[in-house]
């Protein structure tokens, strides 16, 4: 199989395991093409990319823009703050008026869970899903697979842990959704005001214990403490947060084994992760960032062969 089988990326429910794997497949040439003397290539010279963010994004906005660009693609960026959505545009008037400018691919973030599923169903380009809200982040989860993969070579029956703030992050189940379609086992472990009321539902492990959920897994997956997120408390403090979940050197010198460490970033160093894990050799935190560019290359290239 050489083409997805969708023409939108909007979650990692939608996709194939094949799909899955053609993306990595894939990703894993355009890794090569990335540390060439020469990093671009012309794949889609012809083709116009709008990245349109509603929501703030530092790491995911550089990310797409940079594979854009090694792409050859034409590229647009588009911020809510300072546009017609402060004078009450809708989404799809706004979106419409960009299209107009002949765009053929539009990469979303937005605050609302399902917006890129409403926008793909209302204009003719194709979306890919930056992360919408606390639902998904399908190109993380990829790019998640992708580093694991490259540490561990086939993920079927390895074990990976996603600790931390489960509740909020649109991170955790992009991962379960595709750790599961490549065969991984997936456990869960956070405080149990952080943890989603029938997140076992989804075929996953729950544990409270970090130590416990530490000596299972082959891979620890830590989430960021989301308090923007966050209306209520869901404990009392980060100073107690990080005494009973954060990750520090000695409790990984206690284990009897080695495991991978890994973050979506921005970190928040002491509370989840301590610096000195953070820059371990245990740590593949900046092999992600730089495998993410790969896999969004490998996306975008992907998705500008699906015709709709």
């Amino acid at each position: 199989m050489s083409q997805l089988s969708t023409r939108h990326l909007l979650g990692i429910k939608d996709l194939t395991p094949e799909d899955i794997h053609l993306i990595l497949d894939t990703a894993a040439n355009f890794k090569e093409v990335i540390n060439r003397p020469i990093k671009k290539v012309p794949s889609l010279r012809d083709i116009t990319i709008a990245n349109v963010f509603f929501e703030n994004s530092t790491r995911t906005r550089l990310s797409f823009e940079l594979a854009e660009k090694r792409l050859s693609a034409d590229v647009i960026n588009f911020s809510s703050s300072n546009s017609s959505v402060k004078k009450g545009e809708t989404l799809v008037d706004t979106v419409n008026n960009i299209l107009s400018m002949k765009v053929d691919m539009v990469v979303m973030r937005h605050s609302s869970p399902g917006a890129p599923h409403f926008l793909s169903r209302n204009v003719s380009a194709n979306i890919v899903n930056a992360g919408d809200g606390t639902h998904e982040h399908p190109t993380q989860a990829l790019l998640d697979a992708y580093s694991m993969r490259e540490k561990l070579g086939d993920l079927h029956g390895k074990k990976i842990a996603i600790i931390g703030d489960i509740l909020h992050s649109r991170v955790a189940l992009s991962n379960i959704f595709c750790l599961q379609k490549l065969g991984a086992e997936v456990m869960v472990c956070g405080p149990i005001t952080l943890l989603p009321k029938h997140i076992a539902s989804l075929g996953v492990k729950v544990e409270l214990d970090v130590k416990k959920a530490l000596e299972w897994c082959d891979v620890a997956n830590v989430l960021r403490i989301q308090l923007e997120r966050q209306q209520i408390k869901y404990f009392p403090s980060l100073r107690e947060y990080s005494l009973y979940y954060g990750i520090n050197k000695k409790l990984l010198q206690e284990l009897d084994k080695e495991i991978v460490i890994m973050h979506p970033g921005p970190i928040n160093r002491g509370v989840e992760l301590s610096s000195d894990v953070a820059d371990s050799e245990h740590s593949i935190i900046l092999h992600q960032v730089e495998n993410g560019v790969a896999v969004r290359m490998a996306v975008l290239y992907l998705l500008a062969g699906v015709k709709g």
